[in-house]
């Protein structure tokens, strides 16, 4: 960022906060304000939903400023740009294609929360303007572009953060250094799920593309198809040629969470068991599904994702248990709670301010604090929460954990690359056909 980025360096650390009705979250500040061209210049691509939770966790920050809000959709833009003035006092500048806002060198850091189709391909875009990138999970569509996404972020060398926010939440952390240091013995199985009862999204309709929608930079790197009205703005999670399930729509968190407190990386091997067993719709994935995941020194990993049937006994959304040989932790974004072997309750920890779990937009402070973690990694070169090299590990599991599911049986990795190595049918799924044109390149 050439003199701002210096300039910033030099700044020394407060407290401030930031308000959304009636909810208020921390936030680090700086002492000194900066002047408007001073400023970590941010735009925001994709404003629907989850980005409502980036711009407020960037405004938390008085030397951050939203130059842009950029979406395809003018309705989604109309009904964003009035929530911005009533939560942040202004309105960004307004862009429906991204690329134009990758031209101005005025822009330091982009935030990506569009439809998960886009996450790698504009994320390499990004690097090679010279952008730092936060990108929410899961960093990409496939296998495949995890691996370019990684070696764009060593090729360009910016800062890339995935939307894991729960890597910032002070209890994980607390929770994760008592594990290191042994509170609950030797952990061997991290335990993940993910609750919620989604109705059927039914049969879509081919339509006339709506006026107030670029559907064809909707679509972007994805092959094109005909208009449904029943796929933008949310229902394209289950769809293949955009989504990628609920395990990686929800599955992504709370796997990484185990992943970080087994200290394991790529599994030895891979199994699924699900279906689809509710609705007749349109919903290409599985609706409910049970992953395995082995890994070297007798740990694993379970995901139990329940789609569409709420899971019973009653558990909260979603969240995490690891176990070991003299205790247990239950873990989810808003605490910490140790147990020991015979389940008695030992330590209850609460985050400060409370994140949202199961709506679609998972606004709180872990956002406040995951983004300024990011900030912190481009103005002082300090360790981010989530870089995208570890990331993409998490979002490998869950791209294996559809691959596994569509073979239907136990896949063995190569835990260096993740690539299956006993099934020539999972890895027809490493990559994706891309349209012409669009095919992300280094």
């Amino acid at each position: 960022m050439g003199t701002r980025r210096d300039f910033i360096k030099k700044t020394t650390a407060g407290t401030a906060a930031v308000t959304l009705g009636s909810a208020v979250f921390s936030a680090k500040s700086y002492s000194q304000i900066l002047s408007s061209n001073e400023q970590v210049n941010c735009a925001v691509i994709g404003v629907r939903s989850r980005a409502k939770a980036h711009i407020i966790a960037i405004n938390a920050y008085p030397f951050a400023k939203i130059l842009y809000n950029c979406d395809v959709d003018d309705i989604i833009i109309e009904e964003h740009n009035a929530w911005c003035q009533k939560n942040i006092g202004y309105i960004p500048k307004v862009e429906k294609d991204f690329r134009k806002i990758l031209e101005d060198k005025d822009v330091d850091a982009v935030f990506i929360a569009t439809p998960e189709h886009w996450h790698a391909p504009m994320s390499i875009m990004a690097m090679q303007a010279g952008k730092h990138v936060y990108v929410e999970k899961p960093c990409s569509h496939n296998a495949h572009e995890n691996t370019l996404l990684v070696a764009a972020q060593k090729k360009y060398n910016k800062r890339v953060q995935m939307g894991n926010q729960q890597r910032s939440a002070k209890t994980s952390q607390m929770a994760i250094n008592d594990i290191k240091n042994g509170i609950i013995g030797e952990v061997y199985k991290g335990e993940a799920y993910y609750s919620n009862n989604r109705g059927s999204i039914g049969k879509g309709n081919v339509i006339d593309v709506p006026a107030t929608l670029d559907w064809d930079l909707w679509q972007g790197p994805a092959p094109r198809t005909s208009y449904k009205d029943n796929v933008h703005p949310y229902h394209w999670h289950w769809f293949r040629n955009w989504g990628t399930g609920e395990i990686h729509n929800n599955g992504t968190h709370e796997i990484d969470i185990c992943r970080w407190a087994l200290g394991v990386d790529l599994p030895e091997t891979v199994t699924s068991f699900g279906g689809k067993y509710t609705y007749e719709d349109d919903w290409e994935f599985v609706d409910n599904q049970q992953v395995t995941y082995g890994f070297e020194g007798d740990k694993f990993i379970t995901w139990t994702g329940h789609s569409r049937g709420i899971m019973k006994p009653s558990r909260p959304g979603r969240g995490v248990t690891i176990y070991g040989s003299k205790g247990s932790i239950q873990l989810d974004r808003n605490f910490y709670k140790l147990y020991d072997l015979g389940g008695n309750p030992i330590k209850f920890e609460f985050e400060k301010s409370a994140s949202a779990t199961t709506n679609t937009q998972g606004i709180g402070g872990l956002d406040v604090d995951h983004v300024g973690n990011f900030f912190d990694a481009i103005r002082e070169d300090t360790q981010m929460n989530a870089p995208i090299a570890d990331a993409s590990i998490s979002t490998m599991l869950c791209h294996l954990g559809n691959m596994a599911q569509d073979a239907g049986h136990t896949l063995k990795i190569d835990r260096t690359t993740g690539k299956v190595l006993n099934s020539e049918m999972a890895m027809k799924h490493w990559g994706r056909e891309y349209e012409k044109g669009w095919e992300p390149k280094l």
